[in-house]
This record gives structure tokens, sequence and C-alpha cells, in this order.
């Protein structure tokens, strides 16, 4: 199947990007020794898990469904850490994950004992209470009042005796040097227990493959904690893994004025890109400028009663045209896992683009998806 033969809106996957990515990672894997795991919180396409179980070393959850997920289609490593974990779950995650990380220690007194149990490895998310957010407060988990985290004044370290690792969790899109700020902070604070741990977890948002990512920075900072801890070290990149891998691609439904010329969608930002309200983010679009930098500047804006279901302005080198199709860029993270279906919104179809060059449908969807969720 060719791309033009796809109905829209659509997310296409490329396997080949896929892998590129994956090869960088595997690369600072063979270099370093270090573990990476994929967040399935930000590109969860199980599809594609068996090419990525050829690279990564398993896969890390935030509740028990994602848990599962990974069990099932990764069979590899499974971690998984939550706030507060329900004790209807629990067993169930024990039975299917590696490693159980606790957010405080009345989860570890509470859980602790059931998960050495089954063998699984303890750990502890620590919060080193250094930002390093600039721009999207909304995801800094090191902000005043956070509820992720043990600070250090609420660090007991007469109850580490079963604790086999520490966690952080601070970045979002960032490069090696927010993370060695942050490291330089959590062994200033927390480096006095790291005797007699077996691992440190650095969490994610290392945007590892991104193009001015500083690999060689984040490997000597991976060394030097083995080295000197004799440490395994854990990376829990999301994005990384399919970073600049996925489109969306929509078509222009109407064009309207007033004041300013409007272009509506047959896609949306509340429902499938909602991270373009929540941070609020820019998506990259193909041949297209900021506004007034090209020729004819349009909003564009999805189909839902939303008043502020904007996308952006953008411009364009000519008019755009009823039925004109678009393809917005870097799709492939938190789309697809944040996409909804709000005033009855048809999910794009995920479509993976295969190192052939043939497009293969790997999941449509229709009204019963909509209706299903709600009674």
């Amino acid at each position: 199947m060719q791309y033009e033969e796809l109905a829209t809106p659509y997310y296409v996957v490329s396997e080949k990007r896929i892998r590129k990515n994956l090869e960088i990672l595997k690369g600072v894997k063979d270099r370093t020794g270090c573990h990476i795991l994929l967040a399935q919180k930000a590109f969860s396409m199980f599809s594609l898990y068996p090419l990525i179980g050829e690279y990564l070393d398993g896969t890390t959850a935030s509740g028990l469904y994602e848990a599962r997920l990974g069990w099932e289609e990764m069979k590899k490593e499974n971690h998984i850490f939550s706030p507060a974990y329900k004790e209807s779950e629990f067993d169930e995650i024990c039975r299917i994950c590696d490693h159980i990380v606790f957010n405080s220690f009345t989860q570890l007194e509470r859980f602790g004992k059931r998960a050495l149990e089954k063998g699984v490895s303890i750990g502890l998310r620590l919060n080193p209470e250094c930002s390093t957010q600039e721009d999207h407060a909304i995801y800094d988990p090191c902000a005043p009042g956070s509820r992720l985290g043990i600070t250090l004044e609420n660090f007991k370290p007469e109850l580490l005796e079963e604790v086999d690792g520490f966690h952080f969790h601070t970045l979002c899109e960032q490069n090696s040097d927010d993370l060695i700020k942050t490291f330089k902070a959590f062994e200033e604070k927390f480096g006095q227990w790291f005797k007699g741990l077996k691992w440190l977890n650095f969490g994610g948002g290392h945007h590892i493959t991104r193009k001015d990512y500083d690999i060689g920075a984040l490997e000597k900072l991976i060394h030097y904690v083995k080295d000197t801890y004799h440490l395994e070290v854990y990376l829990e990149p999301g994005e990384a893994i399919a970073l600049n891998a996925g489109d969306l691609i929509t078509t222009v439904e109407e064009i309207i004025d007033n004041h300013i010329h409007i272009a509506i969608l047959d896609t949306s930002a509340a429902c499938h890109m909602p991270d373009v309200l929540e941070m609020p983010y820019r998506p990259p679009l193909k041949d297209s400028g900021m506004p007034d930098e090209k020729a004819w500047t349009y909003r564009l804006a999805g189909p839902t009663c939303l008043a502020g279901d904007i996308i952006g302005d953008f411009s364009f080198d000519e008019p755009l045209k009823i039925g004109q199709r678009l393809v917005f860029g870097d799709m492939a993270i938190y789309s697809m896992v944040k996409n909804n279906t709000f005033n009855g919104m048809a999910l794009p179809a995920i479509v993976l683009e295969k190192e052939d060059g043939d497009y293969q449908i790997i999941r449509s969807f229709g009204y019963e998806d909509f209706k299903m969720r709600l009674s």
C-alpha cells in the first residue's frame, strides 16, 4: 500500500528511523555496559516491541496496564514506578515486574516485604530538589511541592536494608549537561548511601538521539558511576526511541476568514496532539514557516467544538486548498498514547512505513472505539 491510498488522519511511524534511533542507543549500551529501557509512557506501539527488544533491555511502566504490555509484548526486563500502588493490583505487579520503585518509605513499608518474597528488586525514587526545567513547569518533578520522589528532609536511612537501588527522574527533552547537573545534586545529597546498593536509575527525559545531544558526556557520567560506586546504571528514555520517527498526516477540510485565514483540518489539537495545548507546544509542519515568514499565513485548527482547539499559526508559499494534505512531524511520541475521542472524534489510524517503503495499517479505529468507552 502507498501513502496516497490512506485515509487521513493517520499516524505513520518509520521503521527505518526507529531502527536508526535504536542503533544510537545500543551504541551507548555497548560502550558503557548500562541498561536502557523503553519508557512506554512516551511510545507504546507494541507491534514494534520485537524490533525494540533486539536493541534495548526491556521496558518501564507507570502502572499495571503498561507493565502488562511490556511483560506480554517485550518479554525482557520489566520495571515499574508509581507514586502509589493499589492493594488490588500489587500481587500482579510483583508477578510480572523485575524491579519495583517506591515513591515513599510508607509505600516501602506497606508493600516491600511482599515484593521481596517474589524476588523483585526494590528501589526508591528520590528527589534531588534540583530543577533544570525552564519552559515546561508541568513536567518538573523537582518543583516545590512535587509529589514525586523522597526529599532529603524525609529520607530514612534506617529503612534501606532491603533496598537495591535509587531512582531519580527530573528531565524532559534535555541534554546531558542537565543530567550531569542533576546527578551532582543527587550525589551530594544521597551519595553517602550508595554503598550497598546494586543499581542507580537515571530515569528518562534524555534526548539521546537528538542531533546535538552530547553522548560523550553521558557516557563519561555512566563510567564514573560504575567505576566509583560499582553500580549498574539504568536509563529510561521514551522519546529518544521514537524521536523524529513519525508523522501525523491530515487534510484541509475548510478555509474561512475572520480577520485572519483559518484552515480547519480533520485532525484536532485537543484529541490527536494534546501536548499542543498542554505544554504548550508548536508541532513541526513540513514546508511551513513562522507567521508572516512566507506569503500566506493560516491559523490551523481542529474540527471540534472547543474554541481553543488551535494547533497554531503557520505560513506557506502558496494558498492552502481544501483537500490538501499537511504533514506534522515528530508525532510518534506522546500523541498516540495521549489521544482521545472528545466530541466523538475518530482516532487516527496507526500506520507503519516499513523499511522496504511499503505502508502497513497496524490499527484503524471506528465508532465502536468511541462508544465502548462511555457505557
